[in-house]
Order: structure tokens, then sequence, then C-alpha cells
């Protein structure tokens, strides 16, 4: 196969007419030519860390929508469903990205369970790190989250980091705020990357200890604007990930945006494309071809570098996308699920008035896994502490999904801003148990039940009418075809704006408040929790 255009030759900084050459997927030679067509072909895309299941999609269908935004590999962690079902869901993962032509590399997640403070489906211990690196030569050690456990050396923890170094495999970090002596003691431990930062100044000594900066631009938590001045000072430390990717979001742009976005800032074009290419490519090891003679044939051609239409992906030589259609087969994914929940009552839910108390209320906001925390008299009706939309203090409900006689754990939560109905969800990082939040305690109820129902989805009640949207495998994805699957996720979406809700992601929003890894204050299973001091907490006070 013989293609002409404009390369864009990243390695070498340099743009050229030219005509690529490809015999069996592998690019043979690159030669200038005088005149070729009006379009640009260069290096794909490379997603550094995300989280497939995020997408609700398996990764044959999360495969098909990355293409069409001009990815042509990602670096997984398949943590999600890792908590549900263990080694089975890890080799679940990898079966079904078989499917894909994608070029898709698993990291074996290291925080399973995250902790030991919720109930989750499965463990991954070290043994069973060191069995799947024994199987497979290309896998590393995923983010490694209980920071905590690193810095003070828990036995467990640093088993699965001499597992790593035993197979010299890279350590992904998750350490969001970590400076001085405990940042010192986190890099030491062989951590070599970090998506986690929120500003310039973190991300800056983080590079000091030698770790890369993923730019993390995801569904919830984005931080592109403020890490993007990086570009100028560290380029070869930076990288481009999503790390979670609603399928809607996914539907519609991936790391070419950010490319798109940088540049016209007017960031350096080499610098933006070396972090969307070439940085991930070569730190992971991946088996991506960089447009070099002798590399396989992953590309994408654009219509110019200014919009960056996309006019055509190719992997191993082939056209998996022509600008409007995804050229792969598609192909059935199995179902596989652990959810043993049984239905709730509105007794369930109840909380009971202790006299003279105050309560400690979780405070979300948009756009960060973060949360805060602050203490509020409770609105009492008949003896009970309800929901209260007037002061935007909504009741929160995490359900042990793995055992049907766990009893629910109830909080209350501000920043939803739900003035009616309720929300509920099988998506709850990391054990994902169901977790629901809403105005009174039948339409929590109603969501709760509906997700029961089906095993696992999202769901909205309002009103007393409830619309889900079901997630069959392991409570997490969708079988469908992604652009179905994210029509369905806008609707649901809609539906979920009618509450009143403040938050432009709501279900995103409500999957992280069970994330007893990230500060402040969260609700689990088994209670609230503060990540602070890393223990459970009374609701009243």
């Amino acid at each position: 196969m013989e293609l002409s255009g404009k390369i864009v030759d990243v390695l070498n900084k340099k743009i050229y007419s030219g005509k690529l050459f490809i015999e069996k997927g592998i690019i043979k030679k690159i030669i200038p030519v005088k005149k070729a067509p009006d379009q640009y072909i260069l290096p794909g895309c490379i997603d550094a860390h995300v989280h497939i299941e995020s997408s609700m999609l398996t990764p044959q269908q999360f495969a098909r929508l990355a293409i069409r935004q001009g990815t042509v590999g990602v670096v997984t962690d398949p943590h999600e469903i890792a908590n549900v079902l263990g080694v089975e869901g890890i080799r679940y993962m990898m079966k079904d990205a078989e499917k894909t032509p994608l070029k898709i590399k698993f990291g074996v997640p290291s925080c399973v369970p995250a902790t030991s403070f919720e109930t989750t489906g499965a463990v991954v211990g070290a043994e069973e790190i060191e069995t799947l690196f024994r199987e497979r030569d290309d896998l590393h050690l995923a983010e490694m989250m209980n920071y905590p456990g690193v810095i003070f050396k828990d036995p467990e923890v640093m088993k699965k980091i001499a597992v790593a170094r035993k197979y010299n495999r890279i350590i992904d970090g998750h350490a969001p705020g970590l400076r001085g002596e405990e940042l010192k003691k986190y890099a030491a431990a062989g951590i070599t990357t970090d998506h986690e930062c929120t500003d310039l100044a973190e991300a800056e000594e983080k590079i000091q200890r030698g770790m890369k900066i993923l730019v993390r631009e995801g569904s919830a938590a984005k931080n592109f604007e403020s890490l993007m001045p990086l570009l100028e000072n560290h380029p070869e430390a930076l990288m481009f990930c999503t790390d979670d990717a609603h399928p809607d979001d996914l539907s519609e742009k991936h790391i070419l945006d950010m490319v798109r976005r940088a540049v016209a800032k007017g960031y350096d074009l080499w610098n933006v494309l070396r972090a969307a290419t070439v940085n991930p490519v070569r730190f992971y090891g991946l088996r991506v071809g960089l447009l070099q003679p002798g590399d396989a044939g992953d590309f994408i051609i654009c219509r110019d570098l200014k919009d960056w239409n996309l006019q055509a992906v190719f992997l191993d030589g082939k056209k998996v996308f022509d600008g409007v259609h995804v050229l792969t087969e598609n192909i059935e994914s199995q179902k596989v699920n652990r959810f043993e929940a049984n239905v709730v009552r509105e007794e369930d839910i109840r909380v009971k008035v202790v006299p003279d108390k105050k309560i400690r209320v979780i405070t979300a906001q948009e756009g960060s896994l973060l949360t805060g925390e602050k203490i509020e008299k409770p609105l009492i009706r008949d003896g009970l502490v309800v929901s209260d939309p007037g002061r935007d203090i909504l009741k929160i409900v995490v359900k042990n999904r793995y055992n049907k006689m766990a009893p629910p754990a109830i909080g209350f939560i501000s920043g939803f801003g739900l003035q009616n109905g309720a929300l509920a969800s099988s998506i709850a990082h990391d054990s994902h148990n169901l977790i629901a939040t809403g105005t009174d305690d039948r339409e929590i109820i109603n969501a709760l039940n509906a997700v029961i129902r089906e095993k696992g989805g999202i769901a909205v009640s309002r009103e007393d009418e409830v619309q889900v949207l079901p997630l069959p495998v392991a409570g997490l994805m969708s079988t469908e075809e992604g652009v179905i699957v994210a029509k369905k996720y806008q609707d649901i979406n809609k539906i979920a704006s009618l509450t009143g809700t403040s938050l432009r992601a709501p279900f995103m929003t409500l999957s992280f408040m069970a994330l007893l890894v990230i500060p402040e204050l969260k609700i689990g299973d088994r209670g609230l929790f503060d990540v602070r001091k890393f223990e459970f907490s009374e609701l009243w006070l």
C-alpha cells in the first residue's frame, strides 16, 4: 500500500511532503516527494492512563469510540472490574480487547481492594499479580493508590512492589497532593508516574523526584488548564490521559482534543505531539508505531493542524476509520457479573434523631474527586433526619452489593443540588457497591431497586417514574455499541437534570463519593470515612 501527504515527523520535528510504503502492516519506507495531497499524516494519539470500564463499554466497544477520535493506543488499569471479579475480571478485559485492533496495554491493579475499610468482590494480592506477570511480559503494576501504605511500608503493599521490581515492571502512581518527605519515600519505592496533580508546584516537585506527569482531562477530573504550562519546561516528562471518560464525552473527544486545545493556546507543536504520542509509547514500551520505517502502520490523517479534522485512522497498516465510519468488525461480548444485593426498603435507610447533636455532611464539587466536610443542624421530621433540598443537604446511601444481609450505610451530602427525585448507580469507585442520593427516601429506594433489578446500572427516579441504563457486565459496562450507550447515557443525564441538580455530570460525581482514598470525607458500605485520618467517622457530633 502507498499513501502520500504531509508527513508530520514528531521524532525529528519536521513536516515534509512524503509517501509511505506499507507492507504486511509495517512501514517499509518513507520517501520525500515534491508534491503530496493536502493532508497531514502523523502518529496516532495515546491515552496514557484510562479505566476502560468507566466508559461503561467493553474494551471492544470502547475501542470503536476511541478510534473515531484518533486514538491508536491506550494504557489501561482494569481496576474497576477487578474489584468486582478479581483475576477473572482482568482476564475478561484482556480477552475482549483481542477483538479490536486498538493497541491496549494492561496494567495489573495494585489496590484490590483499595482499602480494607470497604467490602469488595475480590482480592488481587501479590501472588495473583506474580501469576499474571509470569503469563505476560507486557503487563505492569497499575496505579498504587495506597500511598500511605507505601510511605509506612505496609507489608502487603511492599510485597506487590517487590514483585513488580522482581520482573522489572513499571509501577504507576496515584498520590494526590503528596509533597515533601512523604513524596520522597513514595518515589523512592520505584513509583514513576502520577496522574493526580492539580497544580504546577505539585507536578514540578514530582518531576524533580523523577516521576512522569500524566495531564488528566477526564469526565470528572480536569487538570489540563492548570498543568499545560509544564509543556514549556518539562516536555519530556508529560503524557496525556483521561483516567475516566464517560461514553458521551468519548463519543465526541479524546486525546486529540487535548492536542487541538494545547496548540490553539500557542504551545509548541512538537512538545504537544511528543506528550500525545512519543512519550507514552517509549515510556510504557507500547507496540505502537511512531511513523518511522520499520514501525507498525499506526497513524492518523488530519485535514490540517489547526482544527485537526480527522479524515482517517490506520492500525497495522489497515484503515480502521474513514472519517465517518469505524471499519472494524463488531464481535459480541460476553456478560460476566457478581451481584448479590437484594431489594431495599424505606425503613432500611431511615435515620433516627440523636437529640442536641449535629451531623457531618460531605461536600462535593463539580469536576473534582476531592470532597470536604461541614457540620450542619439536621432537618427533622417525625423523629427522623431527612433530606433538606432547600439547604442542599441530601441523604446518601451505600448498599453492599456482595452481601445480601449487610445493612446500607447512610450519610448526608451537599453539592448535588437536587430539588426532587433521586439518582442511583452500581458504579461506585472503587468497590462498586450501590450508591444513591436523593430528596426523599421513597425516591432513593425506587432508584436503588431499579439498579438492583437489572443487576447493575444507573437510574433516575423522579415523581415515582424510574429510568435505568442497564450495565450487565460486572454492573459496570454495557455490551451495546458505544454510540448507542452514549445516546442512552445522554438521555438519562437529561432526565437527571430535571431533578434540579447543579452538576453537569451528576452520575460521574456520585460514583466517586465512595472512593475512600481521595480526601476528605467519603462514604463506603460500612459508613462515613475520614480520608485524612484514614479511619471511620461518626455521622453525629
